[in-house]
């Protein structure tokens, strides 16, 4: 279904997960796509997929904690492929740390990689959505968001922080015809929740697929989402149909904030 026919993406942390599912969706469903990581050999995989559905793809290079990075990255796609209309901030790293001895520099780098980036890149592409008065902002948030957590007080603070931007800014824009939400996935099948597994695996001496069961009980579901899961909710977000979905905050997580 062509609902995006026209229209041009952009996903940061594209390289794989979330990202990843994001980007093909969003092709799938008629859109241009760019995608940007730090690392190139992976959105470069990501864009020939794109191309695969006959749409046309970039892949760009940025580190979207880096303001300058990022202003380079916004002229490059502006320039290149043209206005973009849908922004997805997918880009995020989980670490988990008791808060007793908690690192400085792990709070910051969470901080940066999972709320000040969702902030460098809607900052730099938010001006020309308002000049045309049309645009979905689309924040990948968490459960963590909503909740709190044993171990991952930095992770839930920068989510935390992307929901009461999220919120802020749908208020701010909805006179500009742009929509800001925000999906909030659980533990999803991911090399981010592979690298949870290993953390608990190592903390605790389980087996790897003890750990992964651990997680998976955290839903009613038992089970985790699929990338394609939080992509489809994304493209909805993204599509016409969306216009009067404004300052949510989407769970797909199998009902584990009720759990």
């Amino acid at each position: 279904m062509n609902t995006l026919n026209g229209k041009i993406a952009l996903v940061t942390g594209g390289g794989r997960g979330i990202g990843e599912a994001c980007a093909v969706a969003l092709a799938e469903a008629g859109a241009d796509v760019a995608v940007c990581s730090r690392s190139p050999i992976e959105i470069d995989v990501v864009a020939e997929k794109i191309r695969a559905t006959g749409r046309r793809a970039l892949a760009v290079v940025c580190d979207v904690t880096d303001a300058c990075q990022v202003r380079r990255m916004a002229e490059e796609v502006n320039s290149q492929f043209g206005f973009v209309g849908i922004l997805v901030n997918n880009a995020g790293l989980g670490r988990s740390h008791r808060f007793v001895d908690h690192p400085d520099e792990l709070w910051d780098r969470m901080l940066a990689v999972n709320l000040t980036s969702a902030y460098h890149v809607s900052k730099a592409f938010l001006p020309k959505m308002i000049e045309t008065r049309r645009g979905r902002v689309i924040n990948i948030a968490s459960v963590m968001s909503k909740i709190g957590g044993k171990y991952v007080v930095a992770y839930a603070a920068a989510k935390h922080g992307v929901l009461g931007l999220t919120r802020a800014l749908a208020v701010e824009l909805a006179g500009y015809n742009i929509t800001v939400n925000a999906v909030c996935p659980g533990y999803v099948n991911t090399p981010m929740t592979d690298g949870n597994v290993d953390n608990i695996v190592a903390r605790t001496g389980m087996s790897e697929t003890e750990a992964r069961k651990t997680l998976e009980k955290l839903s009613p579901q038992n089970r985790l989402i699929e990338p394609g899961e939080v992509a489809a909710v994304v493209v909805m977000l993204a599509s016409d149909i969306a216009q009067g979905i404004n300052g949510q905050a989407i769970n797909v997580d199998g009902g584990a904030v009720m759990f």
